[in-house]
């Protein structure tokens, strides 16, 4: 069992806001000191340009941040540290497979499916690139728990379908969808599977290999890493065809008036001079998060999970959006309170010292889907005390009759 005392001594920002209950940690986590020190101490003792120095300094630099790389591949059990791409973001991720992979394999007429369910980083890429070349982009329906159905899914693919890019844990359900099985139906029509895994990589254990997914994105910031930090994990087969996103410098290997020679992997696709920093920072996020235990961890949201929503149902006038399943909901609950704007939800609750995320959480289909105009969210990290869920639901529970209503 985690001794949560002794970990949060492990962040420093509970010690500088003793009150706060911070739950928000689906918009971004906080930061052990670990991960704080690993970034400082690149500035101070190893800051060089990576790849570039033929000195020891430079040296080092691209030692360390290779060795994030090396350290993001074995965290989701890559094939090969060339499959990892560092962006700055998942958001810049999607982006760079949407007009890569558009480009090498999209032409006029084509299908890509992405969800209705899907936040705006993997829905505006796909429309963008589907607008450029002149095909068509359809969306899958979730169910009412936020699943992504194989079976349905499966009767929207033909053979005008090139790609499927689908979130493996919804931001506002916090279900996690089958992505093994929905990949097995996506190849069978010969088509790519990309997954946003903003949400699933933090909360859940990650096998590239196992669940066989052609593209998977994700963000440092939201699993105790720096902001400022991506990846892109491909299928080095695919990547190996892929143009580049950018171009500039390390992303060549030769260059001349007449004619351009790109760098092989991963470098093709990590244009300019590259945010070592917050690699670095992610590889001490990985580490702490190995020390921990990515089981313990889950177990532990859990456990927090369902205490908030054992409370909540007690409390009139409150909806949970999704799954009646505590343990389908991966540390997200996504909520509506009768006649109180989710923004006003959000401000009595930070008045109590609860931070939580209210609007549509950029998933404005989704909500429109579900007809909702907007919704309030509280997301758990194992982190998070029994006392700080506690605090939230108590405060929840008076928002009606501060707000006038019996």
């Amino acid at each position: 069992m985690l001794n949560i005392s002794e970990i949060r001594k492990d962040f420093p920002i509970f010690s500088a806001y003793p009150e706060l209950a911070y739950l928000d940690n689906g918009a971004t986590s906080q930061k052990p000191e670990c991960v704080i020190k690993a970034v400082n101490d690149y500035y101070k003792n190893a800051n060089a340009n990576p790849f570039r120095g033929l000195y020891g300094l430079s040296d080092l630099a691209t030692e360390k941040y290779e060795e994030a790389r090396r350290k993001v591949a074995g965290f989701i059990n890559a094939g090969s540290a060339d499959e990892v791409i560092f962006t700055r973001n998942a958001t810049e991720s999607l982006n760079l497979v949407a007009f890569s992979l558009g480009e090498m394999c999209v032409n006029e007429g084509d299908e890509i499916i992405v969800s209705v369910a899907e936040h705006h980083s993997n829905m505006l890429p796909w429309r963008l690139m589907a607008e450029r070349k002149g095909a068509i982009v359809r969306y899958l329906e979730p169910e009412e728990s936020g699943e992504f159905s194989p079976a349905k899914l499966k009767g929207m693919l033909n053979d005008k379908t090139k790609i499927v890019s689908l979130t493996a844990m919804s931001n506002i359900y916090g279900f996690k969808n089958d992505i093994k099985a929905l990949a097995a139906v996506v190849h069978e029509a010969g088509a790519y599977l990309i997954a946003d895994g903003a949400q699933s990589v933090p909360h859940s254990v990650t096998d590239v290999r196992d669940t066989d997914v052609d593209f998977l994105a994700f963000s440092g910031h939201k699993m105790l890493g720096p902001m400022g930090i991506g990846v892109l994990y491909g299928k080095e087969e695919i990547l190996r065809k892929m143009p580049p996103y950018m171009s500039g410098g390390e992303m060549i290997e030769n260059v001349s008036l007449e004619e351009i020679t790109y760098a092989g992997l991963p470098h093709k696709f990590e244009a300019g001079t590259v945010n070592a920093g917050g690699a670095i920072g992610l590889g001490a996020a990985i580490d702490y998060i190995d020390s921990i235990g990515m089981e313990a961890m889950i177990e532990r949201e859990e456990m927090l999970t369902k205490l908030a929503m054992d409370q909540i149902a007690k409390i009139d006038h409150v909806h949970v959006i999704g799954d009646k399943n505590y343990k389908n909901h991966n540390g997200i609950i996504t909520f509506k309170i009768d006649n109180v704007h989710p923004h006003d939800v959000a401000s009595i609750l930070a008045d109590s010292n609860v931070a939580v995320r209210a609007g549509h959480h950029c998933a404005e289909p989704l909500h429109a889907f579900m007809g909702i105009p907007s919704t309030t969210r509280a997301s758990f990290m194992f982190y998070n005390t029994e006392e700080e869920v506690l605090k939230f639901t108590e405060a929840m529970s008076q928002i009606r009759s501060l707000m006038g209503y019996r």
